[in-house]
């Protein structure tokens, strides 16, 4: 079992962003083979996602190396700043573990 690990970040409205995720079990990599990747972005638990990413559109799967890689393009970013939730869900199946969640913060665009 995996326990989601918190991760509060900031991205800048029109700008590139991207983070990788490592995950270990007792100093292990988890192999991520054969997994896939799902990320929304929301104001609030239940509004409607203003941003989706997933495996091959945003993530990108390690294998067993255990890193996901997550990256927003500049035009991705250009949403309304405020404070947002996110959470990083992998699946296998029916298997489903929540890597990471936190809230992320877009901070607003002066050139455009």
């Amino acid at each position: 079992m995996i326990t989601p690990a918190t991760y509060n970040t900031t991205a800048y409205c029109g700008a590139t962003w991207d983070k990788t995720f490592t995950a270990t079990v007792d100093g292990v990599a988890v192999n991520w083979t054969g997994f896939t990747g799902r990320m929304q972005i929301k104001e609030h638990l239940n509004s409607t996602a203003v941003l989706t990413l997933t495996t091959g559109a945003g993530i990108t799967m390690g294998g067993s190396a255990g890193t996901v890689v997550v990256a927003m393009t500049a035009t991705q970013t250009a949403i309304t700043p405020g404070s947002y939730r996110y959470d990083l869900e992998l699946t296998n199946g029916t298997t489903v573990y929540r890597l990471v969640e936190g809230k992320i913060v877009f901070d607003g665009q002066v050139t455009i």
